[in-house]
């Protein structure tokens, strides 16, 4: 532990800080699960409704900082292309 007052101080907040990102970062993950179970059971209008719901959650984690662009854009570019295979 820190022996500086301010030190001790962000101790604090980073513990909290990250303790609020992971219940963030578990949000995004639950629902790109919804939308692979869907996938996984076949159910295409399940798995569209999931996809829309995942979507914005996803972008909301980008502008949190919790996940880059990048990785937020490949989450949705695969999920979109699975749910697209269902509905081929």
């Amino acid at each position: 532990m820190a022996n500086i007052k301010s030190a001790r101080k962000r101790a604090k907040q980073a513990e909290k800080t990250r303790k609020h990102n992971m219940g963030l970062r578990s949000r995004m993950r639950t629902q790109i699960k919804n939308v692979l179970k869907a996938v996984d059971a076949g159910d295409k209008d399940a798995a569209q409704t999931a996809y829309k719901a995942a979507v914005p959650v996803i972008d909301s984690m980008v502008n949190k900082g919790i996940v880059t662009k990048n990785k937020a854009a490949r989450h949705k570019s695969r999920l979109n292309k699975m749910v697209k295979a269902l509905a081929a």
